[in-house]
């Protein structure tokens, strides 16, 4: 009963299995589309124009057959150009088709190369090669193994002051990603930024987005803070998260990167608007804002007589006389015997003696020849060849060299640093928050790999203002991607291929239950019935020969049982005769006693 119930619920489980795909692809449908989205419901224009020709078939006449009914096909999404509504700084959507507004570079690298050093990467607006929203157009680098460039200024510089700053973008690795990156450069207001002029050295405030090259998946946040005493300015990397980054770069799926930098000074950095990796910019980044109060004196020196020593070898140690520092290791061992039928006089190699010179052997050259050696025959028969010796065992009186023991060094002073002496760079800025204005954005980039797809760019004060600009964009893309995602199975097979350890896990979960249902439904068959002339002394008891003994084991049973009850009441019987005995007896002593 329990074996059938556990299979039970492995077929359902199964079941809900096959079917959460389906459901999880129209639930983001549904979720996806908003008032602002058009739907075209072509199954129902197709079963509205197949009822028009069911009647006109119906006039011409009752003996044709009705066409076969057509397959509904998928629900299209039309795609909308997000717009943007509330404060903002920038947006972009690149839904015009052409790059108006963006500026290439036409600057060279320096301390590059003259082959590579110019910003000769290519770009295009275009869709996705594997677009599931018609009409949706992105910003494509185009070119591998050559250095990108191009900005955009914003609609107004952006001032931080008293509110946040929120940028975010949208990212696919359309064929991967090797080694590059897909960060974003908010580059920093200056009398002399030429945006014609944008190179790897060009002044930025923030850089944040994504980057790889091996193994090593990063998402960087990095600002740079300018020194109030120096004016000098130093990156600050944000410390790295600890989600696993991987699946962003390598399932060829469109993700939104959000940075929020707030001005208390916390920051969150957001994938597909959830947070991976989160901070202070006083307490998490490297290096940190503020230098620290005291420093150690570069002038301080170790006194020559300082001791760091916490052991030393006893001055008052001395070798005891019987030790001896030249006995071996190793001894012969006197109780070894050697084997019978050793055969000392054979030796364990010997040239082989169907080994012949070579024609071309040149004694004068080459010297002379011999005979490769190979295991004497003779000895693969005996215990060994060749002269017997004692086999080595450890000596019992070996000491090795004597060295006194440790003791604790009294002259110990522990481990010398230099002395601390106040800071002169120390400063304390409380609001690295403020950082330097910014008045444009900017992609300088270098990647081994091509189609690397940007769109709706978007830099803003107002967190609501951000969420529905990616309800717009990424939640439309979103929805759509979720709709034509693979089944189940196929999901699977990718994942397998990505971690070959996962096929364990489906032998074990899938494999272990057919088994069992296998087991479940072969044993769980009956022999065929046989007639009564088939059966003999050595066959089982026929069924009626069956219903006879259970039967007789019926009655036996209501035997016992009844037996039982007799006893129990002649139990009863006797101790209610002993009750009225005793009684009796109490009477008669009363009555004695009122005699008396």
């Amino acid at each position: 009963m329990h074996l059938r119930a556990a299979l039970f619920l492995l077929l359902a489980a199964g079941v809900l299995l096959s079917v959460a795909p389906v459901s999880r692809a129209e639930d983001a449908l549904e979720d996806g589309l908003d008032d602002d989205m058009d739907v075209e419901d072509e199954l129902d224009l197709g079963l509205a124009g197949a009822d028009d020709e069911d009647e006109g078939l119906e006039e011409e006449g009752e003996d044709e057959a009705p066409p076969p009914p057509k397959a509904p096909p998928a629900p299209k999404v039309t795609y909308k150009a997000p717009e943007p509504m509330g404060e903002h700084f920038f947006a972009e959507s690149f839904d015009r088709g052409t790059l108006d507004g963006w500026v290439l570079s036409k600057a060279k690298k320096e301390d590059a190369d003259e082959e590579i050093a110019k910003y000769d990467g290519k770009w295009a607006v275009e869709e996705m090669k594997d677009s599931k929203l018609p009409g949706d157009k992105g910003l494509v680098l185009k070119s591998r193994a050559k250095h990108h460039a191009i900005s955009a200024p914003l609609l107004r510089p952006f001032t931080f002051d008293a509110a946040p700053l929120i940028i975010q973008y949208e990212v696919n690795f359309q064929s991967g990603i090797d080694c590059g990156g897909a960060y974003v450069k908010l580059l920093t207001q200056t009398p002399e930024l030429n945006l014609d002029q944008f190179v790897d050295k060009t002044p930025y405030t923030i850089m944040f987005g994504p980057d790889k090259c091996g193994e090593d998946y990063k998402l960087h946040f990095i600002f740079r803070h300018k020194n109030p005493k120096t004016g000098e300015f130093e990156e600050k990397h944000a410390k790295k998260p600890d989600a696993d980054l991987r699946s962003y770069f390598t399932d060829k799926k469109t993700h939104l990167f959000s940075l929020v930098v707030n001005p208390d000074n916390s920051f969150e950095v957001l994938v597909d608007q959830t947070v991976v990796n989160s901070g202070n910019l006083l307490k998490d980044m490297t290096p940190p804002v503020n230098p620290p109060a005291e420093i150690e004196d570069p002038e301080d020196q170790k006194p020559e007589d300082w001791d760091e020593r916490p052991k030393i070898q006893d001055p008052d140690a001395a070798k005891p006389e019987d030790w001896d520092e030249d006995a071996p290791a190793q001894i012969p061992d006197d109780n070894a015997v050697k084997p019978d039928g050793w055969l000392d006089d054979e030796p364990e190699y010997i040239g082989d003696p169907d080994a012949i010179k070579p024609d071309d052997w040149d004694e004068d050259m080459d010297g002379e020849w011999e005979a490769p050696q190979v295991p004497n025959p003779a000895c693969e028969s005996a215990p060994g060849c060749g002269e017997w010796k004692r086999p080595m065992v450890d000596n019992p009186n070996y000491k090795g060299k004597w060295k006194p023991p440790m003791i604790d060094n009294p002259n110990y002073q522990g481990i010398w640093k230099p002395r601390k002496i106040p800071n002169p760079a120390f400063f304390e800025d409380l609001t690295p928050f403020r950082m330097t204005a910014f008045s444009a954005v900017g992609l300088e980039l270098w990647s081994m790999t091509s189609d690397i797809f940007f769109d709706n760019f978007f830099i803003t004060n107002d967190r609501n203002t951000a969420d529905r600009w990616a309800a717009d964009g990424w939640g439309l893309k979103k929805a759509a991607e979720g709709a034509a995602e693979p089944g189940l199975a196929a999901q699977m097979l990718t994942a397998a291929e990505e971690r070959p350890w996962l096929w364990i896990v489906y032998v074990l979960t899938v494999g272990l239950p057919l088994v069992l249902l296998f087991v479940f439904c072969c044993s769980g068959k009956k022999k065929s019935a046989a007639s009564p002339a088939d059966y003999k002394k050595t066959d089982e008891p026929q069924p009626d020969v069956k219903e006879e003994e259970e039967e007789e084991e019926e009655e036996k049973s209501a035997a016992a049982e009844k037996n039982e009850e007799e006893d129990e009441e002649e139990e009863k019987n006797e101790t209610g005769d002993e009750q009225k005995l005793e009684d009796e007896l109490r009477r008669s002593r009363r009555n004695r006693t009122r005699k008396d």
